[in-house]
C-alpha cells in the first residue's frame, strides 16, 4: 500500500523523494544536443504530481544517460515555491530547473513573471498541443499563458461522497443537501477551499448548481452561493485545513458525507483510508470544474539545460508516459493527451481502477459539461470571501 501522505494530502515540510527503479523504455525521439556532461536536474513538485509522473521522469533519465545523470525531486507546498524562485532569480542563482504546479502556483508565478516563455518562443521543441490534448485539457492549457505545459488533467468534481449505511437516501439537489445537513448536524463536512481540491471544486461548482448570475464572478455574481454556504455552515462543526483530515473522518465514521472529486473518491478507497463501500452522488445541474497540473521552467535556467528540459517535457506528453498517470485513481483519469486508455496503463493501475473505480464515471465524464476553474484573481477573491464570511472560527 502506498503512503497516503505522498499525495500531498497531509501537511508536511519539504523533503527529498527517492526515485523509482521501474520504467518503461522510450521510443525514438528527435535528437537533442548532449550537454557537456550529464546534468543533475532539480525538480520541485508543488502539486502532489509525482504519484502520477515519477516513473515517466525516470524512464527519460534511463533512456538518456548522456543528457541526465540524476534527478532530484523536492516536494514543497505551493504557496512557498514562487517566493523561493523569485529570491533565486534576484540573486542570479537559479538552481531549480523545473516545477510541477497546479493552477495555484502556476497563477502566482505568472503574476510574478517567474516562468520561461515556451509558446511561441519554444514551440518547435514541443509537440503541437492542440493536436494531441483532450479538448478540456487544451482549454486548461490556455491558463498557462504560454509559460507552461499541461501534463495531467482530470474532470475533478464536485461530487458528494457518503457512507451508504449512514445515508439511506443521498441528496440529489442542493436543497436536499441542505435539508439533510439540518437533519443530521455535524455529519456533513468539507475542507477549507484554499487548501483543498474538493473544497475548491465545491466552491466553484455551486454557482452553476444554484443558477447564480455569473459563475465566473465571486464578488458580484455569487449571491445565491454565498447565502447557501452561510446557511449550510450552521450545520458543519468545523472546516479542516486539508482534505486528508476529511477523508480520515469519513473513513472512521465521524462524518457521514462530504464533497469529493473522482480522484478523491477512488484513491483513498484504494489506500484503505475510506471503506470500499463508500458511494458517490451527483447534484442536479452540476458541471465538472476541471483541474490540471503543469510543467513550468523558471527564468534563469541555462540554454543547455532548457534544451534538455523541453525534450523531457515532450517525453512526458508521449502516450507511453501519459499511461502512468492513471496511477491508483489519484487524479482520475489522469492523462491530458487524447487516446491514452486504461489498458495502456501498468497492471497495478488497471487492477486498482477496475476494483475501486466506478462504471458511471465514463458516462458522466462524456456527457456532463466541463467548466474551467476561476482565473487567479477571481479565485483569490473567492478564497478571501469564504475565509471572511463562511469559516468564522470554525477552521482548524
Amino acid at each position: 500500500m502506498k503512503d497516503f501522505t505522498r499525495r500531498g494530502v497531509i501537511a508536511g515540510g519539504v523533503g527529498l523523494m527517492a526515485l523509482s527503479n521501474g520504467a518503461l523504455s522510450t521510443g525514438a525521439r528527435a535528437q537533442v544536443p548532449a550537454p557537456r556532461s550529464p546534468l543533475t536536474l532539480n525538480i520541485i513538485d508543488a502539486a502532489g504530481n509525482l504519484a502520477l509522473t515519477q516513473k515517466a521522469f525516470e524512464s527519460y533519465r534511463r533512456a538518456n544517460p548522456k543528457h541526465v545523470s540524476r534527478m532530484v525531486f523536492t516536494k514543497a507546498p505551493a504557496p512557498e515555491v514562487p517566493g523561493k524562485i523569485k529570491a533565486q532569480q534576484e540573486a542570479n542563482r537559479v538552481d531549480i530547473d523545473m516545477v510541477i504546479v497546479g493552477t495555484d502556483a502556476l497563477s502566482a508565478g505568472l503574476e510574478m513573471n517567474l516562468w520561461t516563455e515556451l509558446f511561441p518562443a519554444k514551440a518547435s521543441s514541443l509537440p503541437d498541443l492542440q493536436k494531441i490534448l483532450l479538448e478540456p485539457a487544451w482549454r486548461m492549457q490556455s491558463l498557462a499563458k504560454g509559460k507552461g505545459v499541461i501534463v495531467t488533467y482530470y474532470p475533478s468534481g464536485p461530487l458528494l461522497e457518503y457512507m451508504p449505511a449512514k445515508v439511506a437516501k443521498p441528496p440529489t439537489t442542493a436543497q436536499e443537501l441542505l435539508d439533510w445537513a439540518k437533519q443530521n448536524p455535524n455529519k456533513f463536512i468539507y475542507a477549507r477551499p484554499a487548501n483543498s481540491g474538493p473544497g475548491r471544486t465545491f466552491l466553484m461548482g455551486l454557482p452553476y448548481i444554484l443558477g447564480d448570475s455569473d459563475p465566473k464572478d465571486p464578488v458580484k455574481g455569487w449571491d445565491k452561493t454565498w447565502a447557501y454556504l452561510g446557511e449550510l455552515g450552521k450545520y458543519i462543526e468545523y472546516y479542516p485545513t486539508g482534505t486528508g483530515v476529511v477523508m480520515k473522518e469519513l473513513g472512521e465514521g465521524t462524518r457521514d458525507m462530504t464533497v469529493s472529486t473522482t480522484g478523491w473518491d477512488i484513491n483513498p478507497r484504494v489506500l484503505g483510508i475510506v471503506p470500499k463501500e463508500a458511494k458517490v452522488q451527483t447534484i442536479k445541474d452540476f458541471r465538472w470544474v476541471v483541474d490540471a497540473h503543469y510543467l513550468v521552467i523558471p527564468k534563469g535556467v541555462s540554454d543547455e539545460r532548457l534544451a534538455v528540459l523541453l525534450d523531457l517535457s515532450s517525453h512526458l506528453l508521449s502516450k507511453e508516459s501519459q499511461a502512468f498517470t492513471y496511477d491508483e485513481g489519484y487524479f482520475y483519469p489522469g492523462p491530458a493527451v487524447a487516446g491514452v486508455t486504461l489498458d495502456m496503463a501498468p497492471k497495478e493501475s488497471q487492477d486498482a481502477i477496475r476494483e475501486f473505480g466506478r462504471p458511471e464515471y465514463e458516462k458522466l465524464i462524456a456527457d456532463v459539461p466541463k467548466e474551467l476553474p476561476l482565473e487567479a484573481e477571481q479565485l483569490v477573491q473567492a478564497f478571501r470571501r469564504w475565509d471572511e464570511e463562511i469559516s468564522g472560527r470554525k477552521t482548524r
